[in-house]
């Protein structure tokens, strides 16, 4: 097991300037109000946007020199961006910073791994909060058609042919569509959900207990298998999977396990880092449901915003 306690996480002040300067910061456009006012907050050398291509934006709503590409995954999309505004600098001798409130979690979570790969040990992420969700427990985030739940790249761990102690954690987020995919492309695992608790704001937590009753025929009896993680502390989130984990091997060894990350991306976050830190070379997988359109501006409004400064 790995101690994330010891990674840092401060609230930034909305209302004054921010006492640090980066040397690049990245963040993924949403046209959401808290992803702009943080892009336009941030002091840095070195300021880029991505635009995810399944957001739709055309062209002319996109900020200026955003960087796009297509791409056959998320991983491809990421190199891309990183040979393409990157490759110049020397990564591990910078301060980064990435605002992961506006990006895809596949990519999130890809992009955290390829700047470990290159040799970066420090990067601070940035999360901000919403004041509510456009449609409260019934905002969609995604298309409601999934076309393919599978490994994300970079996250695909070897398979076991025995699976008969197979686990599947699931990040429960507000679409029960998405759990659903995920439960039942792993049906025969043992299936664990993760709540957001505490949560964003006060009345999210019930919101999202509603949603995730809407998958349960698909999930199954999880009475023995709730746990809970703040939804806006990527550390103990991967603390809380650090432990769940060295819980169920303690009583018998796991075969195959999954984790499904559809709960927030400061949760997603949490997911990359475990696997970085534990679960490389391991029958590990992390799973996604993809689909060809996502939803670009969900969120009303910011309410707070954290930093979560982290070793990899």
């Amino acid at each position: 097991m790995v101690d994330y306690t010891y990674m840092f996480r401060s609230e930034l002040p909305l209302d004054e300037a921010w006492p640090i300067t980066w040397d690049i910061f990245i963040s993924a456009f949403d046209g959401s109000e808290r992803v702009v006012q943080v892009f336009d907050k941030v002091v840095a050398n070195g300021k880029f946007w991505i635009a995810h291509n399944e957001y739709g934006f055309a062209e002319s709503d996109k900020p200026e020199s955003a960087f796009t590409s297509p791409a056959d995954n998320e991983a491809e999309f990421i190199s891309n961006f990183i040979g393409s505004r990157l490759s110049s600098h020397d990564l591990p001798s910078l301060r980064l910073c990435v605002d992961i409130t506006g990006f895809m979690r596949p990519h999130l979570m890809i992009l955290v791994k390829m700047l470990s790969k290159l040799g970066v040990r420090r990067l601070d992420a940035i999360y901000s909060e919403p004041t509510h969700y456009a449609k409260r427990e019934m905002t969609e985030f995604s298309d409601k058609a999934v076309s393919s739940v599978r490994q994300v790249a970079g996250f695909e761990g070897y398979v076991q042919n025995d699976t008969s102690n197979d686990i599947l954690v699931i990040g429960a987020g507000y679409e029960s569509h998405l759990i659903a995919e995920v439960a039942e492309d792993k049906e025969k695992a043992d299936r664990v959900v993760i709540f957001g608790l505490p949560s964003l704001r006060a009345d999210m937590y019930q919101q999202n207990r509603l949603r995730v009753r809407e998958a349960s025929d698909s999930i199954g009896d999880t009475a023995t298998g709730k746990y809970f993680a703040p939804a806006n502390n990527p550390f103990v989130a991967a603390s809380v999977l650090s432990e769940l984990v060295a819980k169920r091997e303690a009583k018998r060894p796991v075969t195959n396990l999954y984790l499904a990350p559809l709960a927030t991306k400061a949760q997603a976050l949490g997911f990359a880092l475990f696997y970085i830190h534990e679960c490389e070379g391991k029958a590990v997988s992390i799973l996604y449901p993809f689909s060809s359109v996502y939803s670009p501006d969900s969120s009303r409004g910011i309410s707070r915003a954290w930093l979560c400064e982290m070793e990899l």
